[in-house]
């Protein structure tokens, strides 16, 4: 009788009968983790406001797999932190395994009431992580400020139906309406007491005026906004600033409060100040991360709708635009728009608009970009409609970017189409001669291009995190025109006898 053999490869006898090795016994820790983090700031967030998740690791650094007897918060149960080790969710976990030399994922995050622990504006809330007991125990602490805020939002009815802004109708009669709510009479003073946190559209109800007073901050949740209308009026009353912290300005920005989402674009909507508004008012404020910073609305160039006058205001990190004038009646000086992933300015279908060292320029680095730093048009492309451009003046500005050609001119050579730029630095380089031959790009013409400088670098301080400063070697050092320059920059600081184009007076900037 033939004797036959089966060889089985000695993984699959490790595996059949669990006995190749013994190292599979986990011994208990001994208090000699490692972690990446002694300390999780959650950074600040505000009251009931969910915060974003942290992420540690722990570390076993030992030879053998062990055991964790326990990880837990020390405040139990009743934490308003919560986590996931390994992906499990809880607040207590019991006998965490851990393979020698391995590393495991620790998730921390927090919703947190402020009533129901200080009566104050904001104050800090800590717990730890216990990492096993007794004297092996080891421990990771939590920090997190919460700061009050008043909320402003839609209420529901009792069908739960949430309040709405009727914008309009279509072709078809069918409504058009968005998240949003009417400010009732003791919301419309907006001061700097407590900051706001603002869902959906905030409305100007008709006739009544919206102030927000200087130090104001504002915080808009995801496609959220203010709305002006009906014979309303938004008056932003911001002031000169001493200090970096801009204590003066109104700040309009995202609800996220972690430093990483400091410069995230497109984390709110807009403020639309539509044609039924009238006279609109922005001084000393901050506009950033928005979709678009501001939208402006009217029915016609020639109507006596909607203006907007707006001064020492810095528009940054817009995912679409900064400023889009619709037919727009719009007054600008010592403006700054900045990172759009659009054009930072548009201005279509016509309107009436006069920029005075205003600094327009992008530098958007998230996403290609095929628009210009400024677009100006009586039309609205891939439409029929079209409007007359009244006027579209830029004096003492700069206009520039990092692609060639920064600007440009769409008329449809059907409704008027009038404008100039003055003592202004401007970028508009045609290397590939594209432009030559169209009237409304004559360099020459001083009656449209009179004493600006072409394609000379403006030396901003650093444009790619919106500091628009400019060096005394700029291409718009003392090119601006002393009597129609604004008196002051935008910081307040007096221009010279031989002032700069753009929003800012220039500095050393070596000099740090």
């Amino acid at each position: 009788m033939k004797k036959y053999f089966i060889i089985i490869p000695s993984l699959i006898l490790c595996i059949i009968f669990a006995s190749c090795r013994d190292d599979f016994a986990f011994s208990n820790s001994t208090g000699d983790l490692g972690f990446s983090q002694d300390t999780v700031f959650l950074d600040t967030v505000f009251t009931n406001i969910g915060s974003s998740t942290r992420t540690f690791k722990v570390y076993n650094n030992s030879s053998n797999d062990i055991v964790i007897p326990r990880v837990a918060l020390a405040q139990g149960e009743n934490s308003k932190y919560r986590l996931a080790v390994d992906g499990v969710p809880g607040r207590i976990f019991e006998d965490v395994e851990l393979l020698a030399k391995d590393s495991l994922f620790v998730f921390v995050e927090t919703t947190i009431d402020i009533n129901d622990f200080s009566s104050g504006d904001e104050f800090l809330y800590t717990d730890t992580i216990e990492f096993d007991n007794g004297p092996n125990q080891q421990v990771v602490e939590l920090v997190t400020l919460v700061q009050d805020a008043i909320f402003l939002f839609p209420e529901r009815d009792a069908q739960g139906i949430e309040e709405t802004l009727l914008l309009g109708t279509t072709d078809d009669g069918e409504e058009i309406r968005i998240s949003g709510f009417f400010l009732d009479d003791t919301e419309l003073t907006l001061t700097a007491a407590k900051p706001y946190v603002i869902y959906g559209y905030a409305g100007v109800p008709p006739n009544k005026t919206l102030m927000i007073e200087a130090g104001a901050r504002l915080h808009f949740h995801n496609e959220s906004g203010i709305i002006v209308a009906n014979e309303g009026s938004l008056q932003v009353n911001g002031l000169p600033s001493t200090t970096d912290e801009l204590e003066n300005e109104v700040i309009f920005e995202g609800d996220r409060l972690e430093p990483v989402y400091a410069d995230v674009a497109g984390q709110w909507g807009a403020i639309w100040l539509t044609d039924g508004s009238k006279d609109n008012i922005i001084n000393n404020a901050t506009i950033k991360n928005a979709s678009v910073g501001i939208i402006m609305d009217n029915s016609n160039a020639a109507s006596n709708g909607a203006t907007l006058k707006i001064n020492n205001t810095q528009i940054y990190n817009s995912s679409n635009s900064g400023l889009i004038g619709t037919t727009g009646h719009i007054e600008a000086n010592n403006m700054v728009v900045n990172n759009s992933g659009q054009s930072s300015v548009v201005l279509r279908l016509g309107g009436d608009y006069t920029f005075n060292n205003c600094t327009i320029a992008n530098y958007w680095n998230n996403s290609f970009r095929q628009d210009p730093t400024l677009f100006i048009s009586n039309i609205i492309p891939n439409t029929d409609l079209t409007e007359d451009l009244v006027n579209a003046q830029f004096s003492n500005c700069i206009i520039y970017g990092d692609r060639d050609i920064e600007f440009i001119l769409a008329d449809d050579g059907v409704s008027q189409f009038n404008f100039s730029f003055d003592h202004s630095l401007l970028k508009f380089n045609d290397r590939f001669d594209d432009f030559v031959g169209f009237p409304n790009y004559d360099f020459s013409n001083t009656n449209l291009f009179n004493q600006n400088v072409l394609n000379v670098d403006p030396v901003f301080r650093d444009e790619d995190n919106n500091g628009l400063q400019i060096d005394n070697s700029s291409g718009a050092n003392g090119i601006a025109n002393p009597v129609t320059a604004t008196s002051n920059d935008i910081l307040g600081n007096s221009r010279s006898t031989a002032p700069d184009a753009g929003a800012y007076e220039s500095i050393d900037l070596s000099a740090g």
